[in-house]
Formats: C-alpha cells, structure tokens, sequence
C-alpha cells in the first residue's frame, strides 16, 4: 500500500491538524483501502475557524461587487485549469466514474461558479412604497455574517460550491465542513481558494475548511458566531439543525432528503422507459436525492408497464421487459467498475451506506453483516461478488 494521504483543515488561510492530533480514516470505494486521513476537528479547531471568518468578514461585507464577482471567477478559471487533478481527488473519495466527473459534475461546477460571479454584480435593493409623508422606503439587501455549512458526500465538491458560491457573491463569509467520508476534494478546492484570496490581497478568513464528523457539524451550527446554518443531509438532520438554529435565530437553508418517481403513461415506449428508468434509478450508483426509486403505472397504464414499489402492477398485456443488465469488470488500473446497460454507474460511497441500501432492500437482515455468505448471491458468487461491495 503506498503511503497515506494527509488531509488537514485549512483555517485562516493555512493548513492546519486537529488541535487535539484526532484523525479519521479516509477510505476509497473501490477498493476498500483507507488511502488517506483527516482531521477529526472540535470545539478548538471550530473557534478557530469561525474566529477567522468573523475577522474577515468587515472587509468582504464592503467589498464591491466587481471585487466579489473577479474572486469567484478566478475559483472557477483555477477549478477549470485543474480539472482533472480535482477530478482524480474526487473520484478515489467517492468511488465515481472519472469520464462521468468531469462532464457531469467539473464541467457544470465551473459553470454554475461563474453563474454565482455574474449574481454578484445583480443584487440590488427595491422600492417598499412611500408609508410615510416624506420619506422613502426602500428594501436593502445585506450581507448576513458567517455562514456554517455543511456538505454530503454524494456530491461534495458541487453541494459545496452549491452552498459556498451564493454566500460569498452575496458578501458573506464561510466556514464549510465536507463529509468525514469524503473531505479530499474539498479540502483541495480550499488550498486553491486560500492561494487566490492572497495573490489578491484579500483576508484568507473569507473561505475556511474544517473536517470532522456529525459532531463537528453539530459544533458549528450551534456556534454562537455564524448567522446563517445551511445544510444538505437527512430530513432527520435537518430537523436538528432547526431546532438548534432556533434557539439564537440563525437562519437556515435546508436540503433534505427527496423522492423521485416515475409515471409510465399509456402511450410510453416500454423499452425507453424501462432504459430510461434504470439510469435514473442507477445514476451514481443511486445515491442522488432524486434518484427514481419508485415508477407507477398512470391510470390507463402503458402495455407492459409494472408499478415498482407501488403495490399496484399495471398491465401485463404484453411480455414484461427484460431487467437491466449488470455488468462488473476491473479494468488494467484495477479499480473495479459496474456498468448498467453499459452506462457506468460507480460503485456505492462506504461500506456502511451499502449496509443500509440492503438492510431497506429487506436483503440484510438488520444485525447482520457484509462478510455474511448467505447474504446475496450474484450471478452465482458470494458477497465478494456483489457489485457495489467495497472489499
């Protein structure tokens, strides 16, 4: 095993470890290998962090437009210029086809960057209508203070430009804090954005880094410092955050958990629907908020169309469709791939998320454990063989 990647926090402008020395394993799909460590970071590292954004935020609070809008264009030029070194620290994190990176997920990060840049020369204030004899109401819009903020680790590169991009075209500043299980990328991306706030003379507060796990966030959104608490993650989670928010009015901005179905209309094309449906439910290996997880027949169904998760099969007029085909190989690179009807879909984040994909499949029992050997068999193999299985 070549030797492991050490991940660090990066507070102020500077890569930093725990102040206490914990650390995580990083683990990379594929192949099961802890490949890299983070830091596990606590209230100290926190305060740090949150110190720095609040330091820095006087100085972005009253930047000019033109000042924001070049910082992010200049993130998105970098994030482009590095594509592909951003995509290799993305894909050994999470397990994701390298081809798919870069198109479906690089490409629209740059783009939706820069989208932020251009919002941050359009945020202006409008009339509220004259109440009083004399004097002229207006609404003005203003910078909020530090943002909190925590990404998944389905996408955590493009959740987190999601949350870090509008807070600092709108004049905030932020303390981000990626998934203990997939911090690599992001820890990257701020070493890029440390380096450009110094080249242009801006505080390296503005944009801050902490790792760790759910109690690190929980230690961030219940800081007294940040003004607004923004989270993607279960609706579990979200209900906590709220809670927490509530007790000091923190604002809030939640992305919780989803459900996509399908409808399969009588004069749908069964063979585009059932391809169509298979890359919408397998897409990233299913770990997307809306991935299809349910398709239904409508109420005069297509011929062959079956209700999946439903209840209520429609009409078996004609030959039910062949299921997807399944495809494991290992190419020379030895990282093995699954492909669904061709399509590679990368393999599931952690062994603990396919746990409990099997558990709710009713394929594991709740107990029981991967290394089980009558856990599943696929295409007459053991557990080894199931095609998202790290090993």
């Amino acid at each position: 095993m070549s030797e492991l990647l050490v991940l660090r926090n990066h507070i102020d402008g500077a890569y930093t470890d725990a102040a206490d020395g914990r650390r995580l394993e990083v683990t990379d799909p594929v192949t099961g290998e802890v490949y890299a460590s983070s830091p596990l970071s606590g209230a100290a590292d926190v305060d740090a962090a949150m110190a720095a954004a609040a330091a820095a935020f006087p100085v972005w609070r009253d930047a000019t437009p033109s000042t924001r809008q070049k910082l992010l264009l200049r993130i998105a030029d970098a994030v482009e210029a590095r594509a592909e070194e951003i995509a290799d620290a993305e894909c050994r994190n999470t397990g994701k086809p390298r081809a798919l990176t870069l198109t479906e997920e690089i490409a629209p990060i740059v783009d939706q960057i820069r989208f932020f840049a251009g919002a941050a020369r359009l945020l202006e204030g409008r009339s509220a209508g004259e109440y009083m004899e004399g004097l002229t109401s207006i609404i003005r819009r203003e910078p909020i203070g530090v943002c909190a903020q925590v990404a998944p680790w389905n996408y955590p590169l493009m959740m987190g430009v999601w949350k870090f991009a509008p807070a600092l075209a709108a004049g905030n500043t932020v303390v981000l804090k990626p998934s203990d299980t997939t911090p690599a990328s992001t820890v990257l991306l701020a070493g890029i954005i440390g380096d450009i706030l110094k080249e242009m003379g801006l505080p390296a507060g503005i944009f801050n880094v902490v790792c760790g796990d759910r109690e690190t966030g929980r230690l961030m959104v219940e800081h007294p410092t940040p003004a607004m608490a923004a989270i993607t993650g279960s609706v579990r989670a979200g209900m906590q955050v709220a809670a927490s928010a509530s007790k000091d009015i923190k604002r809030v901005h939640l992305e919780l958990g989803g459900k996509a179905p399908a409808v399969v209309f009588e004069d749908a094309d069964i063979a585009e629907a059932v391809e169509g449906i298979s890359l919408a439910g397998f897409f990233n290996a299913g770990l997307v908020g809306q991935a299809l997880c349910r398709s239904a027949p409508s109420a005069r169904p297509a011929r062959g169309a079956v209700g999946a998760g439903c209840g209520e099969p429609g009409a078996m007029e004609d030959k039910t469709p062949a299921p997807a085909r399944v495809v494991v190989d290992e190419p020379l690179d030895g990282r093995r791939r699954v492909l669904i009807d061709g399509q590679d879909v990368g393999v599931v984040v952690s062994a603990d998320e396919l746990r409990r994909l099997l558990q709710r499949a009713g394929v594991l029992e709740e107990n029981a454990t991967l290394d089980n050997p009558e856990l599943i068999e696929w295409n007459g193999g053991g557990p080894g063989d199931w095609p998202a299985a790290p090993r």
